[in-house]
């Protein structure tokens, strides 16, 4: 990450399914639009009203795209966080046009309307090959019962 670079992140839902695509040099991208509407309850009528909608074109790269249009799809509520960046050009009329949109570097699905089991993979993008090896193998990685002092529970 450059210094300077305006960092954002957006709670949201999915328009569609990513869409995978590869660059001529080989390297994977998916593309997705996540749409996010505030909404605001108004106590004097009871009722909740939606504000503007914003709809942000997202782009992950790699195996992240990979994960990404592998797990997630259209009206999956995500979090994502990433890179603002504007994209400018010209139209065929000449006329100047720009975008924002986000440079991915976390999505997931958000867990507060949801549940979501986790499988991990390699770094070459495969899955792990047995739970014995898996960092995240709950058996494995239990903290044993005198971890916090002769059996007590942790203190949080």
């Amino acid at each position: 990450m450059s210094v300077g670079e305006t960092q954002i992140t957006i709670v949201g839902n999915l328009t569609d399914d990513p869409e995978v695509r590869f660059t001529q040099g080989g390297a994977q991208m998916a593309r997705f639009t996540v749409a996010s509407t505030p909404r605001t309850y108004d106590k004097n009528t009871g009722q909740w009203a939606d504000g503007t909608g914003m709809f942000l074109r997202c782009t992950a790269w790699r195996d992240l795209a990979d994960h990404a249009a592998e797990t997630l799809a259209k009206g999956m509520r995500v979090i994502v966080t990433g890179r603002l960046r504007q994209h400018n050009w010209k139209t065929d009329q000449g006329e100047d046009r720009s975008m924002l949109a986000v440079e991915v570097d976390e999505i997931g699905p958000s867990l507060r309307f949801a549940t979501a089991k986790v499988t991990k993979t390699q770094r070459n993008g495969s899955a792990a090959p047995s739970a014995a090896d898996d960092p995240w193998n709950t058996a494995r990685t239990a903290a044993p019962a005198s971890g916090f002092g002769g059996g007590e529970e942790p203190p949080f």
